[in-house]
């Protein structure tokens, strides 16, 4: 009978150990079941989808006010479509792509659309946007999503870009486009007129056109004297036309800053300057109105900015690219229609007080007059070709006395300085000499004159940069050699004369002989007509 009482506990135990490994076996078992149900089902629905037919697409137009109904663009056709209880109707903003079923029915909402075509803003009205393609046509489109909190925000301005869809009515985003952006230098060009030499005469005249009047416009109101719109610097390339403008930009920057900093008590806001470069190539497109169209963004871009106080100054390069005289094209005649946008514009300009338009060219006679004319670019300053105390000043920005100078040579002239003013001044004694060795080309004129053109006829401030950078490049060469070791290198009278002499040899093919007109303008005289030349 013990024996009987004492095997009892052990049999319960192990029973109890048969159940739970019985019962884990069983939950096991459960779970796969269910994974299988679960994976049994989702084949099914798959092969449920794949029996379905293709949805269609559609963008939402409106959502009914009970949110059973909706309106849709789908197929070219405007439709009233139910909903399904299962679409979140906080998702279903207009604009937005939903999906139909077989039946039409929206069961699902893909998002705002990210692709269609690219259209130009004309104007914002309320939440709807006038819009305009590539052939000038114009309709009226809704913004949607995050573009219609930007044209409520006013963040959306006339010449942005948009995508848009013309056929359902609506505008889904602001697209970013560089071809404007680009010509905007936010930044300031750090040029400023002490790097500028042998042009004081010509900064004098720019800055009394161009920074009086932003700096003091209080005293040309009181003598009535309005300022000028537009400045043109014209004359031979490579003399600093292009400098000049960026240092009008800097020195202006400059002023501004300084003025919002003296009046920053009377807690003003601050100044600043902006410097739009347009190049004229870019401006140039194939298709007809693209040009006018940059133009009009560009000068309606300089307003805006310019209407908050800050002065802006629009440069165009190479100005006689784009602005020739009209009816000279052989085969589109492009000008006709570019050149009156650009004067319906300067003329416009006047409006605003704090924009001043600034043209380069060295073929100044290629621009049409009227663009010329008084009231447009109203003040010409010819950029000519140095002299030689000109040259001297432009070769003291480019040889200074902080550049290895050759020992011997600083030796024989006691400093630095002494020895690098006889290096400027072998360059302008060689190329401003009158020998007959220096003589270029004869020209002989109609009324029976002569005018003999040497080497300094032709002389710019870009040669005399290129000559230094020539001297100094065979100086580096000589030290790489391992000449000059015992002097440790330096620029001599030689790498200066071997330079002078490469630079005018590699550039006397370059003008056209065979046109005595153009030895004329390339000289810059062309009062007289030329009608031969000798080359010596």
């Amino acid at each position: 009978m013990s024996e009987n009482t004492q095997s009892q506990p052990e049999t319960l135990r192990e029973l109890q150990l048969a159940n739970r490994t019985l019962g884990a076996r069983n939950a096991k078992l459960v779970s796969m079941l269910k994974a299988s149900r679960d994976k049994l089902e989702e084949m099914n629905a798959r092969l449920e989808a794949m029996a379905q037919p293709p949805s269609t697409y559609g963008t939402l137009l409106a959502v009914c006010p009970k949110g059973m109904e909706a309106e849709v663009f789908t197929a070219n056709r405007r439709m009233r479509v139910p909903v399904s209880p299962l679409v979140e109707l906080a998702s279903m903003q207009p604009g937005c792509t939903v999906r139909l079923s077989e039946g039409l029915q929206i069961v699902e909402v893909t998002g705002i659309e990210d692709s269609g075509d690219i259209a130009q803003v004309v104007e914002i009205v309320g939440e709807r946007v006038i819009i305009a393609d590539k052939m000038g046509e114009e309709s009226v489109v809704k913004a949607a999503g995050s573009l219609r909190d930007a044209v409520i925000a006013k963040d959306i301005t006339p010449g942005d870009s948009v995508i848009v869809d013309r056929r359902s009515g609506w505008a889904f985003e602001a697209l970013p486009r560089t071809e404007v952006t680009s010509l905007v230098l936010e930044e300031v060009p750090d040029v400023s007129y002490e790097d500028i030499g042998g042009l004081s005469h010509q900064i004098e005249q720019i800055r009394d056109a161009v920074e009086l009047p932003f700096l003091h416009p209080e005293i040309y109101l009181q003598y009535g004297l309005r300022p000028p719109k537009g400045v043109l610097l014209y004359g031979p390339p490579g003399n600093g036309k292009t400098l000049i403008a960026k240092a009008v930009a800097h020195s202006l920057a400059q002023h501004m800053g300084n003025e919002a900093e003296s009046t920053a008590s009377g807690n003003k806001p601050r100044m600043k300057s902006y410097f739009l470069n347009i190049k004229g190539p870019e401006l140039l497109n194939k298709f007809v109105g693209e040009t006018e169209r940059q133009i009009r963004q560009i000068f309606e871009q300089a307003r805006r900015v310019a209407s908050s106080g800050n002065p802006v100054i629009v440069f165009f390069d190479e100005m006689e690219a784009i602005f020739r005289t009209r009816g000279t094209g052989v085969s589109s005649d492009m000008e006709s229609t570019v050149v009156p946008q650009l004067l319906a514009e300067l003329d416009g300009v006047e409006s605003v007080e704090n924009v001043i338009v600034i043209g380069a060219s060295n073929r100044e006679e290629l621009i049409d007059p009227a663009v010329l004319r008084p009231g447009r670019l109203d003040v010409k300053i010819r950029v000519q070709r140095p002299d030689a105390s000109a040259s001297a000043d432009i070769l003291s920005k480019h040889l200074t006395a902080d550049l290895p100078l050759n020992e011997d040579l600083v030796a024989e002239f006691g400093s630095q300085e002494a020895a690098a003013a006889h290096l400027r001044s072998v360059i302008v004694e060689h190329i401003f000499s009158t020998d007959e060795s220096r003589r270029y080309v004869t020209l002989h004129c109609a009324d029976g004159s002569t005018k003999d053109l040497y080497w300094s006829d032709f002389v710019s401030g870009a040669m005399l940069a290129n000559i230094v950078d020539r001297a100094k490049t065979a100086a580096i060469k000589d030290v790489l050699r391992g000449r000059d070791v015992n002097t440790r290198g330096g620029l001599t009278v030689e790498h200066i004369h071997n330079a002078v002499a490469a630079e005018v040899r590699d550039n006397e093919d370059l003008p056209d002989t065979t046109n005595p007109a153009e030895w004329a303008r390339i000289y810059g005289h062309t009062t007289k007509r030329v009608t031969d030349i000798t080359v010596h």
